[in-house]
């Protein structure tokens, strides 16, 4: 392995000539605005996942709810933290996140569908969970070494997605 050697003097220069670009450093290998178009996407994905999960939530009655509510109550607050994450890494690239209600079912990948009982309920959010987890995938392959920061952001939100995934997937089963 060879040895790692940065010039410091060089990087102590270049950090003062453009400190207002924040966390965007001369290193940034990606197309910042295709980043910020595709985090955005991202955003309104978990939102409206957020309040699909909320509504199955106050919503979900009958003899088994108990425990599916507690399912969407936590799978909501994920993706609650999901939008903060996402909205706190966009505002680091200098961009702007898009919590604009209009057009949020466009730029969302997934659906926001009410379902009309438990197991529909439940069906719908495995169906979002599942191509949350595609297009999240293609995120990762698409950005990466050129943004290891997001990679590294939705690469953890991938993981939580396959575990909301493999609820749901639990919960039909149980349910028959």
């Amino acid at each position: 392995m060879n040895e790692f050697v940065a010039d410091v003097k060089l990087l102590r220069e270049r950090a003062r000539q453009n400190m207002l670009n924040g966390a965007v450093t001369e290193n940034y290998k990606a197309n910042r605005e295709q980043v910020l178009g595709v985090l955005n996407n991202v955003l309104a994905t978990e939102i409206v996942c957020t309040l699909r999960y909320m509504r199955h939530y106050y919503m979900a009655t009958g003899i088994n709810s108990e425990a599916v509510k507690a399912e969407f109550l936590q799978h909501s607050k994920d993706e609650q933290q999901h939008v903060d994450w996402v909205a706190t890494r966009i505002v680091q690239l200098n961009g702007q996140p898009n919590f604009s209600p209009s057009g949020l079912s466009t730029r969302s990948h997934s659906e926001y569908v009410e379902g009309n009982d438990l197991l529909s309920m439940i069906r719908e959010d495995l169906v979002a969970e599942r191509i949350a987890i595609e297009s999240y995938a293609e995120i990762i392959r698409w950005l990466g070494d050129s943004d290891p920061t997001s990679r590294k952001l939705i690469e953890d939100i991938l993981k939580t997605e396959e575990d909301h995934a493999d609820d749901m997937k639990s919960l039909l089963e149980r349910m028959g």
